[in-house]
């Protein structure tokens, strides 16, 4: 199957268009083609592995400053992000918002803050990620700052795979906004080929 990604022309602040962005994934091998289990648990030929992109502190930055454009005026007092792909997210985005950075967890099957991880009552929460597909972590993680008494004024990410259709409540805002071909695995018609689908996420790590 060809690459089949419909995205809006979002520009950043750095003037990169979808397209720009778009290469800057396919030369560091971060734009994958396959067949692909998501942690959303739907399959689909493409998978954006931020970890490759991300791994160049420039390129952090660069995809980043959205956030900064859109978050800055607000004074963030909390960035958070789900372990493991949104941590590099969200410590990037902290340090340009000059706000401090925590990751959840999953314990026993639910995001936790652990570490002595802590927000305080009223503080201000950004909750950022790298992939959103159906947005799942994000929400359990929004429920978390929430619960903790933090107020989330928004959540930011890299690739919006729901193409703007993820709703958390609060705005959403995206370097990269797009609706690349997803499944249902038991309509996956790669699976139907009988292609067996890798599963890269991080949902799928083992605790040592």
């Amino acid at each position: 199957m060809g690459e089949n990604l419909k995205y809006r022309n979002f520009t950043n602040t750095l003037n990169m268009s979808a397209e720009q962005t778009l290469q800057l994934f396919r030369e560091t091998e971060a734009l994958l083609k396959g067949h692909f289990q998501l942690t959303s648990g739907l399959h689909s030929p493409q998978y954006f592995q931020c970890a490759q992109v991300l791994q160049h502190p420039q390129h952090a930055e660069t995809l980043c400053r959205v956030a900064q454009q859109h978050f800055s005026k607000q004074k963030i007092d909390v960035v958070i992000a789900p372990a493991v792909g949104g941590i590099i997210v969200a410590h990037e985005v902290g340090r340009l918002l000059q706000a401090r950075v925590l990751f959840a967890e999953r314990q026993e099957g639910k995001m936790s803050l652990r570490r002595g991880f802590h927000i305080s009552p009223g503080e201000k929460v950004l909750v950022c990620e790298d992939v959103i597909t159906t947005g799942g972590s994000v929400r359990e993680v929004i429920a978390l700052a929430r619960e903790a008494g933090g107020e989330v004024v928004g959540a930011f990410c890299i690739v919006d795979r729901s193409s703007g259709k993820a709703d958390f409540g609060v705005p959403l805002i995206s370097t990269l906004q797009l609706a690349p071909e997803t499944y249902q695995p038991e309509k996956c018609p790669l699976c139907a080929a009988g292609s067996k689908a890798e599963k890269p996420g991080s949902r799928f790590l083992k605790r040592g």
